[in-house]
């Protein structure tokens, strides 16, 4: 837990930095916000997603002047802490910190609501590719040892729940290679990370930002890079497409959302706030150091009609792999 701390405090730092070259005063409504901010996260703290949710609180609190406070709600794979957000005021004072959990919590009915209808998306963070990590005592050292490994037992993976995007993505990947996995889900991806550690169980997928501190700590090796191409920090981690199966990869984003009906003058005030914070080169340069990149800048608008077009990908992608969701 202690590496935990470390990357907490570290994106802590690095957001006041981001905003200390620029302006503080934004375009915003006048009328917010005058009290503070809640910043609900889908996973437990330690994760990519809650570093950068950290990251992005503190950059609105120093433009703003108001407190943000970052609310972690992990498990049920982001079901908690979607179903809390959307039983909230639509009135810009609390908002949801996820990845792509709320395509995939929709597309799987995870939830008793159309996310489509419920939220809005306000704004990307970052994106970033997976890492899967694997204990020190599996005896596999590439993805094809590992596959072949998996006929002479089941290797068990860890996630941060049902249906998240790291579950989807590995079935994706045993279904391709052939390999015997099963799902353990944990209430996020810093403990399924301990799991790794403590040989709970015996891999896991970590996000880039989160599995290359855990990479450094000497505790869990890297088996591969899960994006397309390889990360700079750690230019010898080949990808799962360099080791045998081209096409595949599983990357995330970060992000912001709103309860649907949130005056669309404070979701363009927050989009535009965070975006400039985030591709502030001081940020730019500590997500490069973590395999990680300043998301596209896109408006509140735009990621409404690209997240309508992604889920019915994803719903498709669920129904073809079959998934176990209960």
């Amino acid at each position: 837990m202690v590496a935990v701390m470390r990357i907490i405090a570290r994106w802590l730092v690095i957001g006041v930095l981001g905003c200390s070259t620029m302006a503080l005063a934004q375009s915003k409504p006048s009328e917010y916000p005058v009290r503070p901010i809640r910043i609900i996260v889908t996973v437990a703290p330690g994760a990519g997603a809650d570093a950068m949710t950290r990251a992005a609180g503190r950059i609105l609190s120093e433009r703003w002047g108001q407190s943000v406070v970052v609310d972690n709600r992990p498990g049920a794979g982001g079901v908690i802490a979607t179903e809390l957000v959307a039983r909230a005021a639509s009135d810009g004072y609390t908002l949801l910190s996820l990845g792509d959990t709320l395509l995939l919590v929709g597309a799987t009915k995870l939830v008793p609501f159309d996310v489509r209808k419920t939220f809005d998306p306000v704004v990307h963070l970052t994106t970033q590719p997976y890492i899967l990590l694997v204990g020190l005592n599996l005896p596999p050292k590439n993805m094809k040892e590992l596959v072949a490994y998996s006929a002479t037992q089941t290797l068990t993976y860890g996630s941060s729940g049902i249906g998240g995007m790291v579950h989807i993505g590995m079935e994706r990947l045993a279904k391709i290679t052939g390999g015997k996995f099963l799902h353990v889900p944990y209430k996020g991806t810093a403990p399924s990370i301990v799991g790794v550690i403590g040989g709970e169980i015996h891999m896991v997928p970590g996000s880039s930002i989160s599995a290359t501190t855990a990479i450094k700590t000497g505790k869990v090796r890297g088996l591969a890079a899960m994006g397309l191409t390889r990360i700079p920090v750690l230019p010898d981690l080949p990808t799962v497409a360099e080791q045998g199966w081209p096409g595949y990869k599983l990357t995330n984003r970060y992000g912001l959302a709103a309860p649907a009906g949130t005056p669309r003058a404070i979701l363009a005030a927050i989009n535009r706030t965070v975006s400039d914070g985030m591709h502030a080169p001081q940020m730019v340069q500590r997500l490069a150091a973590e395999g990680a990149q300043a998301a596209d800048l896109k408006t509140p608008d735009e990621l409404k009609s690209e997240f309508l077009r992604e889920y019915v990908d994803v719903e498709q992608q669920v129904k073809q792999l079959n998934v176990q969701l209960h």
